[in-house]
């Protein structure tokens, strides 16, 4: 008894010892955090563990509410701070299994050197919750652990991989694939997500520099927006880029050696499949011969009643394909390489970390990330892209893009294509690669490009083009050699192509229509053919064709597939814009600017950009007949390798912080409205010439 009691004593000591050393770790001393002239936190320590912890310190400081909504959503918390518009979240979080899937795997799959990366920046923003107690929305998501930040990631991933798509189709009982690009899809309920990335090296630079373009079309608010931060550390971190609310490290950017980003990219990664019921038990289905329980779970979410979370629960299902949901039509699970991967973080944090290509290209093998095109360039003059994700391999003989059979296990895959087997293109001779949410054999000179052929019909890859990747080939193309300001020409480029190429609809009816035969809307017809394509914020024809462009949102949904508008829907939406225009600003002629707007807080300024051209905006309704400015141009980052190290300019689209008191809320918004940017450095004592604050982390 004593002998247990001894034994039992010394196990508690050295449990509380490991807590300590733990905590003991993150010398606060060892961070300094230097805030340059627009606030954007450069972040200097001894470990890349102290590096972590500073960042959820600064970030915190820059937008803590943003980091806790997204952490809540990932716990199946949202719910309780915003009741049925969270369900969703705390749905799908419970419906992946995502706690199980890293209760199971944390221990074994991740890394002792990532795991000291989580479990500094969760004690960073824990420290902060501490301290800052009347900021915690919701008690009960604290102390964040390592476990709940990758619960989050593990929910954008799924996202990512289309996941929520499959569910809404699900219970909508529509479970026709439908073939669209949803980057920039007008009608969709999301906001843009596309982006542009694109590479030179000195096959095709006057120079002989290596130029890399990260051009990120994200929402420009909210947990998908991008914040900027540099991370500097003794252990070889050094790197300048974005990342997500929540995030431990950078997501895209450059380091001393490497620059890489991504852009959203559709190959088929996610499957659902209809499961043959039993004819007389209940919760049985039949997989060839034999039957196997349906296993019942409930997900408990909250809806507020006269402002009190009341828990309810909704029912959902596992089968051997995935977790599975009922409509009316039966029961259909969805499979997605995703739902059994968790270190996606960690190869995130890893290739920030490569020195060069070959580095890099292993990490790629971890064969952690669900999906993204990857473009990458690099001081030894490397360019490199490759249409990266988790694709199931699949047996030939079905349907992958709708609904397959879940009643043999032919279809039920357990293997995904490796990095070396995906389309990708390393130092063509042509000297460049681009990529703007289009087919991945559409990525560099027409001889060089993957060939689709190569690749099975199975992995369901993107084989369209659109304006954007249209007009950037056409850019590049034109030139055999150029400079850095032409580099930058073309990715402020605000040009539509002629013909118009949107990958979802095709409007070009609108050009044939004949203006002396439409009187009544002559004027906005003539404005919009006779429009130079370019989506400046002082041009007419730009104003004209972004209010009619959005008056053909209700006609959309009454055309099949494919959506060729005709000239009758069309006119219809030109009377419209006739009438939106004099209603609200009593005039036939309207600048683009004067519609659209770039708003923060009460800051109002008017816009370039529309959707789908390579500086590509998406807006929704604002206030007295103007439209704001949700999405699309986001996080701007420019490197140029040089023989003296990377040179690098960046902007935002409002500013580095949240907090409507700070100056930093909206001061890069003139910066980003003019083309500009602002130049960024990976050396301290550059660093230290802007340094408008330097501190410790407490």
């Amino acid at each position: 008894m004593v002998k247990n009691y001894h034994h039992f004593l010394f196990c508690y000591i050295l449990f509380l010892f490991s807590i300590t050393s733990s905590n003991a770790q993150i010398n606060t001393n060892n961070i300094e955090i230097i805030r340059d002239n627009y606030g954007v936190p450069h972040i200097f320590s001894k470990t890349d563990a102290e590096l972590a912890y500073g960042l959820a310190w600064a970030h915190a400081e820059d937008d803590f509410e943003t980091i806790q909504k997204a952490f809540l959503a990932g716990n199946n918390l949202l719910s309780k701070l915003l009741g049925i518009k969270g369900a969703g979240a705390d749905f799908l979080t419970q419906f992946i299994g995502s706690d199980e899937l890293i209760n199971d795997l944390y221990e074994s799959k991740i890394s002792i050197e990532y795991k000291k990366i989580v479990e500094a920046y969760s004690q960073g923003i824990n420290r902060f919750a501490e301290l800052n107690p009347d900021k915690v929305l919701i008690k009960e998501l604290f102390p964040l652990n390592p476990k709940k930040l990758l619960k989050y990631a593990q929910l954008q991933l799924f996202v990512s991989s289309e996941g929520d798509y499959w569910i809404t189709k699900i219970l909508k009982n529509d479970l026709k694939y439908q073939v669209v690009d949803q980057s920039n899809n007008i009608y969709s309920n999301e906001e843009t997500r596309g982006s542009n990335v694109f590479g030179f090296n000195s096959s095709m630079t006057k120079d002989g520099n290596t130029y890399l373009a990260i051009n990120t079309h994200q929402p420009l608010d909210g947990p998908v927006s991008w914040y900027e931060a540099h991370l500097s550390s003794e252990e070889g971190t050094n790197i300048l880029g974005a990342l997500f609310a929540g995030s431990p490290h950078v997501l895209i950017g450059a380091n001393e050696n490497i620059a890489w980003s991504h852009t959203v990219n559709r190959p088929d990664k996610t499957d659902v499949f209809a499961l043959e019921m039993h004819p007389k038990f209940k919760k049985k289905y039949r997989v060839d011969e034999n039957y196997y329980d349906l296993e019942e779970h409930k997900a408990n979410i909250y809806i507020k009643v006269l402002g009190i979370p009341i828990k309810i629960k909704r029912k959902y299902y596992k089968s051997i394909y995935g977790p599975t949901l009922k409509n009316n039509s039966g029961y259909y699970s969805i499979r997605t390489p995703s739902l059994f991967e968790i270190r996606g973080m960690e190869q995130w944090w890893r290739m920030g970390k490569a020195k060069n290509f070959t580095e890099f290209y292993n990490i790629l093998k971890m064969n952690s990330l669900p999906g993204y095109n990857i473009g990458y360039a690099d001081k030894n003059d490397t360019i490199f892209y490759i249409s990266n994700g988790l694709i199931p391999k699949r047996k030939d003989g079905y349907d992958w893009k709708n609904v397959v059979p879940g009643n043999t296990k032919n279809t039920l895959w357990t293997e995904t294509y490796k990095t070396e087997e995906l389309p990708q293109v390393l130092q063509p001779k042509s000297g460049y690669f681009y990529n703007a949410n289009h087919s991945p054999f559409l990525s560099t000179s027409k001889n060089e490009n993957p060939k689709k052929n190569s690749f099975s019909k199975n992995m369901g890859f993107e084989t369209y083009d659109n304006n954007r990747s249209i007009r950037l080939y056409k850019l590049i193309e034109e030139k055999k050699e150029l400079d850095y300001n032409d580099f930058k020409k073309i990715k402020y480029d605000n040009y539509l192509p002629n013909p118009l190429s949107y990958s979802w609809m095709d409007i070009n009816a609108l050009f044939d229509i004949d203006p002396n035969k439409y009187p009544e809307i002559s004027n906005i017809l003539i404005q919009i053919q006779k429009w130079d394509r370019k989506a400046d914020a002082d041009s007419y024809g730009a104003g004209a064709y972004a209010i009619f462009y959005l008056k053909l949102r209700k006609y959309y949904s009454q055309l099949p597939e494919p959506k060729i508008f005709p000239k009758t829907f069309l006119i219809e939406a030109l009377k419209e814009t006739k009438k939106h225009m004099l209603k609200f600003f009593g005039k036939e002629k309207v600048q683009l600017g004067e519609f659209q707007k770039l708003v923060r807080g009460s800051k109002e300024i008017p816009i370039f950009g529309l959707r789908d051209v390579i500086t590509a905006m998406s807006s929704v309704p604002y206030k007295k007949g103007k439209t704001r400015v949700t999405a699309g141009e986001s996080y701007i980052e420019l490197i140029k390798f040089t023989k003296d190290g990377p040179e690098i300019e960046s902007v935002v689209s409002y500013g580095s912080s949240d907090n409507p008191d700070s100056h930093h809320f909206d001061d890069q918004m003139e910066l980003y409205s003019l083309f500009k940017t602002k130049k960024m450095s990976l050396k301290k004592e550059k660093v230290l010439l802007n340094a408008k604050k330097i501190y410790n982390p407490k």
